[in-house]
């Protein structure tokens, strides 16, 4: 039952964890998932069940891969041309492909994960933020960057670094429509002329490797310490330069410089999902 206690021992977890993989794999497969209220085949307490084993005993695996090994045995024994898993012939599974069966199975993991953790009081919209970007399917990763975010933003420096952030994008946004482009390039730093734009691309140059570096040692916290000492240079930015320069070559390497902020806290999170 969703309430029972999970398996003890090497061998109960392994075949618990193998048993609900290949249950989910073998509906989402072909296209039975859950719809609304109704759920016959149990999969979102065969979901939960593994989100439940993986969180109590700490491991870390990579779902991605476990999706994999699931879908191999299916391969021989049924036709995966009309499934939602791409044929080996076609593109190796893993790789992306047109019905994003396998995807929808990270994301129906992700929407029971919400719900196993609402009660610990973890926002939704900060797991969402996280596992959007692509890069983190170890549940067990997954949650400590959560709570390391959450915590964070709790904080003024992460309260006021989220406006600036929102800021940020909402000029990029309206600025990259006008103009019909995106502004992504690199910032020259010839055209940086007042000491707050300067400050700036320096604080940025040394936080977006030290957070790549932090993320990659699984020191989260520590990623939140360098966000936040973005905030001060992001809010001297705000109140003293003037985006939308009279200079083209000023306001585009201004909007460059905006961005690469956005890219630098998307290290962390995807922040355009962040709700309040």
């Amino acid at each position: 039952g969703p309430s029972d206690a999970v398996p003890t021992s090497k061998v109960s977890i392994a075949v618990a964890l193998a048993d609900k993989l290949d249950q989910l794999v073998g509906f989402f497969a072909i296209d039975e998932k859950p719809t609304g209220s109704g759920d016959p085949y149990a999969l979102r307490r065969a979901a939960l069940g593994i989100i439940r084993i993986v969180l109590g005993h700490k491991l870390q695996l990579a779902l991605n891969q476990q999706i994999r090994i699931a879908i191999k045995p299916l391969r021989n024994r049924m036709p995966l041309k009309e499934s939602g898993f791409a044929p080996p012939e076609a593109v190796e599974f893993g790789a992306p492909d047109s019905t994003g069966a396998r995807h929808d199975l990270l994301d129906f993991l992700a929407d029971r994960l919400k719900v196993a953790l609402r009660e610990k009081g973890t926002r939704h919209d900060l797991i969402d933020a996280v596992f959007s970007l692509g890069n983190e399917d170890d549940l067990v990763r997954l949650v400590a960057r959560v709570e390391a975010l959450q915590s964070f933003l709790k904080t003024d420096e992460g309260a006021n670094l989220l406006v600036g952030y929102r800021r940020a994008a909402n000029i990029l946004k309206a600025e990259e429509k006008k103009d019909k482009t995106t502004f992504d390039g690199a910032v020259d730093p010839k055209l940086l002329s007042l000491p707050e734009e300067k400050a700036l691309a320096e604080a940025l140059a040394k936080a977006e490797s030290r957070i790549a570096d932090d993320i990659a040692k699984e020191k989260f916290v520590e990623a939140m310490s360098v966000m936040a000492s973005l905030r001060a240079p992001v809010d001297a930015f705000f109140e003293h330069v003037k985006v939308n320069d009279d200079v083209k070559q000023v306001r585009a390497n201004r909007l460059n410089l905006l961005a690469r902020l956005r890219a630098t806290l998307h290290l962390v999170a995807d922040f355009s999902r962040i709700e309040g």
